[in-house]
């Protein structure tokens, strides 16, 4: 989906009249601090005190709220509430989103509205609290909530029906038979179902299940922790199309989303998420991207690229419900960061290898002109110089999360702190250093160890860190002036060869790094290769926040472009090869055991699969396979 195509939909947002009708649930946030919790007097036990609290609406109520969010126009909603205060405060939030109220039915005996209660103990959600497993919605209730539904139906562009719980309106057979009715009798109107358990109930409707729910519906249910394989996914939703004759959807988890129709099954891939994430009503916020764009008049394809677009943005909003706005979907959907390959990426035992080498094909070189450009990054793929800078970034991040409390914090709290730091490194690896600092401020205001006043600056982090990294880089670059180490002793296996016989070849290369682009250049100079990229080295400038690598990409294909030739880039850090995939480049991943300098890092190749390589290599001790690979040997400059 373009960027221009993704504005349209969500322009066309405002002019939509949609309806949700299902299981309205409220989501309750209790923040538990025990430092003022006391002895009852009356039981003897310790109360719980809560410090703060918050509310937020769930189930069908949290895609009424995407939708809202995402600027739909009109969004009716339909549901039933019990007479207790949950029912005022469900109520109270769908005014302040602009929805009227009107179309809740209010029970009075034997529905409590829906509630999940979920105390929050140090950054941790506890046991959850539910209200409403006792309901049973009588005939009389349902028969006037479908009777609202159906006087509104002439003037909607599509319908949700959200079925989220056990014992909500769906539990009624005399509902289910009434709303399959009105399905049947309006087949103009689109009939959004997301069902755990009735997905079966509701001809003529389109269906949103999990890969989990769609194998349980052919008759292989699985436990939930157990992996759904990608063919197991496609097939499952390949029998449930053959048996609904309506567009199945699919959902992945972070593995992204299926589709199948009539053009066969499509698959959109799942985001890449920095950070952390709350996956909580991540489904409902797919299902309302997927709704929006149907009403809209968009194909499934297009719904469900959408619908992945809205979970990124609400993932990464932590303890809550979260929405999505148009302008946080275009941020994410704008230049997406797609997971490729997560199989292949997780399981070795399924790379293809080039006979005889080490080289795993993912993808083949396409046919077309031959590499005319080559962009390298430089640590980790060229140079050792670097090697171990996680060791010296994930210290300096856990000193900066926990400040004053570094030395008497106790061990939870420490081993928090390094998790966190640990994640947020592997996730990282590759981009600008500016930006790695930037997240670590936010770790530091999320721990809240170290008074706000304290805080530094991204660059102030960044200059901390580089102390430290470049002592370590210094003592190296000494021993080789010293002639203690050799160039071989720091840089990949091959690698200095392999930029040579490049140049031989005519290929014009370039380098493209996070780094401070004043210390590449002196790191390249040290270990005599500088002068084989004539200038061409680009790094990380003081006080810019935009990538160098996104930038020097930007660059070289307006050179690539006018000489009409071909791009290949090779890195060992996802931004490089992403960034270069989406430019429709080659890529080569260089996945190498960075302490011996030669052979294969797991972890480094799962990273490169899932950014898009389509050529892995350990090294470049098997360089003339890999110029052959590239349709390189053999060609003269």
């Amino acid at each position: 989906m373009t960027c221009e195509m993704l504005q349209g939909l969500l322009s066309a947002a405002p002019k939509l009249r949609l309806a949700v009708i299902g299981d309205f649930c409220l989501d309750a946030y209790w923040f538990v601090d025990d430092s003022r919790s006391e002895k009852s007097v009356e039981t003897g036990l310790m109360t719980r005190a809560v410090r703060s609290q918050r509310y937020s609406l769930g189930g069908a109520g949290n895609v009424v709220m995407n939708l809202r969010a995402l600027g739909a126009g009109q969004v009716e909603a339909f549901g039933v509430i019990g007479t207790d205060p949950f029912g005022a405060q469900m109520s109270s939030l769908l005014r302040q989103a602009g929805v009227a109220p009107d179309n809740l039915e209010r029970q009075e005996s034997d529905w409590g509205t829906h509630v999940y209660i979920k105390p929050v103990r140090d950054d941790r959600e506890e046991h959850r609290i539910d209200f409403g497993n006792f309901n049973a919605l009588d005939d009389a209730t349902a028969a006037r909530l479908l009777d609202r539904l159906e006087s509104r139906l002439p003037r909607c562009h599509a319908v949700i029906v959200n079925e989220q719980v056990q014992y909500g309106v769906h539990h009624s057979a005399f509902f289910r038979s009434r709303l399959a009715d009105l399905i049947a009798a309006h087949p103009e109107v689109p009939f959004i179902l997301d069902s755990r358990h009735y997905s079966d109930n509701y001809g003529g409707s389109i269906r949103k299940l999990n890969d989990h729910e769609a194998l349980t519906l052919c008759g292989d249910e699985r436990a939930p922790e157990e992996l759904v394989l990608r063919e197991e996914a496609c097939g499952a939703a390949e029998t449930l199309y053959a048996r609904w004759q309506r567009p199945v959807f699919v959902t992945r988890g972070a593995r992204g989303c299926l589709i199948c129709d009539a053009a066969g099954v499509f698959e959109v891939p799942g985001l890449q998420i920095v950070g952390r994430i709350d996956t909580v009503g991540a489904g409902d916020s797919l299902l309302a991207g997927i709704a929006l764009a149907l009403g809209a008049g968009s194909g499934a394809r297009e719904a469900a690229t959408l619908g992945n677009f809205v979970a990124g943005v609400t993932v990464q909003k932590i303890f809550q419900t979260g929405v999505a706005t148009p302008d946080e979907v275009m941020a994410i959907g704008g230049e997406p960061d797609y997971v490729y390959r997560p199989e292949l990426a997780e399981d070795q035992r399924q790379a293809r290898h080039v006979a005889g080498s080490e080289i795993e094909i993912v993808t083949a070189l396409p046919a077309g002109p031959r590499p005319t450009h080559a962009i390298f990054d430089h640590d980790g793929t060229i140079s050792t110089l670097r090697q171990g800078w996680e060791a010296v970034m994930e210290p300096m991040m856990v000193r900066a999360i926990l400040g004053p409390r570094y030395a008497d914090a106790d061990e939870a709290l420490y081993h928090k702190a390094v998790h966190r730091a640990r994640d947020f490194i592997d996730k990282t690896t590759g981009i600008q250093t500016l930006t790695q600092m930037e997240g670590l401020v936010e770790m530091v205001r999320e721990f809240a160890c170290v008074p706000a006043a304290e805080i530094l600056d991204a660059a102030g982090y960044k200059r901390i860190y580089l102390d430290a990294l470049m002592e370590r880089v210094r003592q190296r670059t000494g021993k080789l002036s010293a002639g203690e180490l050799s160039v071989e002793d720091l840089t990949v296996k091959g690698a200095a060869a392999f930029l040579r016989r490049l140049c031989a070849q005519g290929v014009r290369l370039y380098m493209a790094s996070g780094t401070d682009r004043d210390d590449v250049i002196r790191e390249a100079e040290a270990l005599g290769y500088a002068g084989l990229f004539e200038g061409r080295i680009y790094g990380a400038e003081a006080g810019v926040r935009t990538e160098a690598k996104k930038r020097v990409l930007e660059r070289i294909l307006k050179d690539v472009g006018a000489a009409g030739g071909a791009l290949v880039t090779f890195g060992d850090g996802p931004v490089e090869i992403r960034e270069t995939h989406k430019a429709g480049g080659y890529t080569v991943g260089v996945a190498s055991d960075e302490v011996r300098r030669f052979g294969l890092d797991p972890g480094k190749r799962a990273r490169l699969v899932r950014a898009g390589a389509d050529l892995l290599v350990p090294d470049f001790s098997q360089g003339s396979r890999l110029l052959a690979c590239l349709g390189l040997e053999g060609v003269s400059k």
